[in-house]
């Protein structure tokens, strides 16, 4: 009789927050479930790449490092994101690349320098319950796994491929300042001269989640309505990921993936798909300038 073989982990130390993650659970937001999913897309796809995975399994997102897990099995991990020093038996170990672990290993990521979230991925991906199609954990809704905790068991799937270096690439910094492109609309006509204030320096504030990054200026000034829009609302509206929504305040909040599916404040831009990664690693402090396009 074969004795069936456990694929584990276990979370020794999940950090100051570690989440269970996928690409997310879009085509839901008529039941008011926000996408969720990985915040640095790019990052999770290649590290379930590295580690031979499909790129919508299932890993970890690590805010902030601190992340230690013990492997109950034979696998290959993987860490993405910004650079962080990662170690085996506190032997370094590299990012970016793959990376055998042997039962009764323990793998640690130290605290990034830049950056804020860091994935890991393993052989056979994180096997957790899914929820409405997907094993990530949206923190406005709570729907999906818990956020990992110390002494945790995770299961995980069979090997679906075999891992290459092929990807393998140096970290990215993040820089210190960020353009992002967006797309005007669609209330932009709310706003005194929007393309304008959008384009001057904002900084990321330390009330920024999963929900969304809020903004603030130095000099405290802030985006400008029309005399004809002050102290006026809008009935609600959907939201997008990405969407710039701007509360009486003129402070505006750049929507990320666990957004809510409805927003009552103008939308004054959206920003473009492929530049919701670099927001994602964007700290408190983080300058960030906007460049209307199209």
């Amino acid at each position: 009789m074969n004795r069936r073989i456990e694929r584990r982990i276990e979370i020794v130390e999940p950090g100051p927050a570690a989440l269970v993650q996928d690409l997310g659970r879009p085509g839901h937001a008529h039941l008011g479930v926000p996408p969720s999913g990985a915040l640095d897309q790019p990052a999770l796809r290649l590290a379930n790449r590295l580690v031979g995975n499909p790129e919508p399994a299932a890993g970890v997102e690590a805010l902030l490092g601190g992340l230690r897990v013990r492997a109950h099995t034979s696998c290959t991990v993987a860490v993405t994101g910004p650079p962080v020093a990662v170690t085996v038996d506190g032997r370094p170990a590299g990012t970016h690349l793959p990376v055998h672990l042997r039962p009764g290993q323990t793998l640690a990521l130290g605290t990034p320098e830049v950056g804020l979230r860091c994935y890991l991925a393993v052989s056979g991906g994180l096997a957790v319950e899914p929820e409405l199609g997907s094993r990530s954990r949206d923190v406005l809704s709570e729907i999906g796994p818990p956020p990992l905790r110390p002494g945790q068991l995770v299961d995980l799937g069979p090997p679906a491929g075999i891992p290459a270096g092929a990807d393998a690439l140096a970290p990215a910094r993040p820089p210190a300042e960020l353009t992002v492109p967006v797309l005007l609309g669609p209330r932009d006509d709310w706003f005194v001269d929007p393309a304008a204030d959008l384009a001057g320096y904002w900084e990321v504030t330390a009330e920024s989640n999963r929900v969304g990054l809020r903004l603030t200026r130095p000099d405290g000034s802030a985006l400008r309505r029309r005399p004809e829009r002050v102290d006026t609302e809008l009935p609600s509206e959907g939201l997008l990921t990405g969407a710039i929504q701007v509360p009486p305040s003129g402070l505006p909040v750049v929507f990320l993936a666990d957004h809510p599916t409805t927003g009552g404040y103008p939308v004054v831009a959206v920003v473009r798909p492929d530049a919701l990664a670099a927001l994602a690693q964007a700290r408190p402090g983080t300058g960030v300038r906007f460049r209307a396009v199209g």
